[in-house]
């Protein structure tokens, strides 16, 4: 059974060899406004089958015999969380869909929803009938507007169809969704916060345990399982649990998705097996770095991952290879960096985004983000001490310990990793006042040689602030006072006179 369903699995490789498409298996075959389309390609064929022939242990069984880990980052077993909330006591149950996906470049669980937001219902409709829940919520962003549109209709399809609703499909299972949409808040993709936020109260976390699986929303017991997660479950039901355990690692089984963005020639969504290396990503999948620059480095994992550079190129992708490596798979955003990016200020970037995005309720994460990036941003300008080194250290050491939820706890992790990895780039700043990425404008200067300068004042007319002198017959001069460090003049120049 086994072989044969990996065997057929070859003709849903799309595009590219090394892609492997599970979640993503009717991305483009099937009309994400139309039900029929989505039934035409076996679905809710999977619901139908639980419902008709299975228990709601064997349903947590199957998923447990499967391997699958939740997809929003930490990694959970999902068996294991249904199995949690299958036997924890309370009046109702709910079931939260979690689509606040907030990495900056990432768009998987967009995509998912956009292009196939069916596959996602019917997993809720069979993750409801595992654990007992009557009431589902599918919590999308604001500012993902074309989900929103297509979950909402996908939702009415659904209910009219008797999917969703009393006594789906002739059972006893009565569930039902609506669609919630979150104000874009980053720390909403925490279970506790999401789940704050549905209930009407400011999206902030709060401490575990008890976990959501015992008192979650309206303190009943509650599922959250991001969109990824829920797709999968329709797959797994279908192929049984060996197919899926088949795919991946020991330890991560699968395939995941990864939205590849930054220097690579061939940015964009993408499906591949757990085990699969980073170099294969960057060079075979996404095209290999763009111009003649060099690969430098590919954060995983998002703001809370950490940057690899590469000697890390042949580490498989899966969550304890990449955490034994400083980072993590986090919800699968994938970022390439080139030669011309400085990881100070990559880490500074990061820092920024987490810090704008703390909730504020524990010190650590409001006060110490702050702390770190005050000093990384006086390191891009010039102005680091050779002990800010040590601080930032441990000011990472004391957030990572002590910070409420997981947006305070990784948050440092982009400046540990490039301190890690990228030490002479931070001293190079520090000791030396210079940017050896050159990206850094406040710790860039133009020269001209004047051994190269022809005197042809093609950089004067090219240069924007008026801080390219020259006089007819003279070697050229550059202000610094004036100069915007736009780099125009190194452009236009082409006896290679300006550095």
């Amino acid at each position: 059974m086994v072989e044969q369903t990996l065997g057929e699995l070859q003709t849903e490789k799309q595009g590219n060899e090394h892609e492997l498409r599970l979640v993503l298996r009717n991305v483009g075959l099937v009309d994400p406004e139309s039900i029929d389309s989505y039934i035409a390609r076996g679905g809710y064929r999977a619901l139908a089958r639980v419902l008709a022939s299975m228990s709601r242990e064997q349903v947590i069984d199957w998923v447990a015999r499967s391997g699958l880990r939740g997809r929003g980052g930490a990694g959970f077993p999902v068996g294991r969380k249904w199995a949690l909330a299958a036997v924890a006591e309370g009046e109702r149950k709910f079931l939260i869909c979690n689509g606040d996906e907030g990495d900056p470049g990432a768009f998987m669980d967009r995509s998912i929803l956009e292009w196939d937001p069916h596959s996602v219902l019917e997993g809720m409709a069979i993750a409801a009938f595992a654990i007992g829940a009557i009431q589902g919520y599918v919590y999308v962003r604001a500012e993902y507007p074309v989900a929103v549109e297509r979950v909402r209709l996908a939702i009415r399809q659904a209910r009219e169809r008797g999917f969703l609703g009393d006594n789906i499909l002739g059972s006893d299972l009565c569930f039902d969704i609506d669609l919630r949409i979150g104000a874009g808040a980053f720390v909403c993709g925490e279970e506790t916060a999401l789940i704050a936020s549905i209930g009407g109260r400011r999206g902030e976390p709060r401490p575990r345990p008890p976990f959501p699986a015992q008192h979650g929303l309206e303190n009943m017991p509650t599922v959250v399982n991001n969109v990824e997660t829920l797709a999968n479950i329709p797959w797994i039901i279908e192929n049984e649990p060996e197919s899926f355990a088949a795919i991946g690692t020991p330890k991560s089984k699968g395939t995941k998705t990864f939205s590849v963005a930054g220097k690579v020639n061939k940015p964009g969504l993408i499906e591949v097996p757990m085990g699969i290396t980073l170099r294969e990503i960057v060079y075979d999948i996404a095209g290999g770095i763009p111009g003649k620059r060099q690969f430098k480095a590919v954060q995983t994992g998002g703001p809370l991952g950490g940057c690899l550079p590469a000697e890390f190129l042949d580490t498989p992708i899966d969550y304890e290879s990449l955490a034994s490596a400083g980072s993590m798979m986090g919800s699968g955003g994938l970022v390439v960096m080139d030669s011309a990016d400085c990881m100070v200020d990559v880490a500074r970037f990061f820092m920024e985004f987490t810090q704008e995005e703390s909730c504020g309720r524990c010190v650590p994460c409001r006060l110490g983000t702050r702390e770190m990036l005050d000093i990384l941003t006086r390191i891009c300008n010039g102005g680091g001490e050779p002990e800010d080194l040590d601080r930032l250290e441990s000011l990472a050491d004391a957030i990572k310990s002590s910070a409420l939820c997981a947006l305070g706890q990784g948050a440092p992790n982009p400046v540990v990793s490039t301190l890690r990895h990228f030490r002479h780039e931070y001293e190079a700043h520090v000791y030396e006042k210079r940017c050896p990425a050159r990206a850094c404008t406040a710790l860039v200067r133009f020269e001209v040689d004047p051994g190269k300068c022809k005197r042809c004042g093609r950089c004067a007319r090219a240069c924007p602030s008026g801080a390219a002198r020259w006089t007819k017959g003279e070697v050229a001069t550059i202000e610094r006072n004036l100069c915007v460090r736009c780099g125009r003049c190194i452009e236009v120049c082409t006896f290679d006179a300006i550095s």
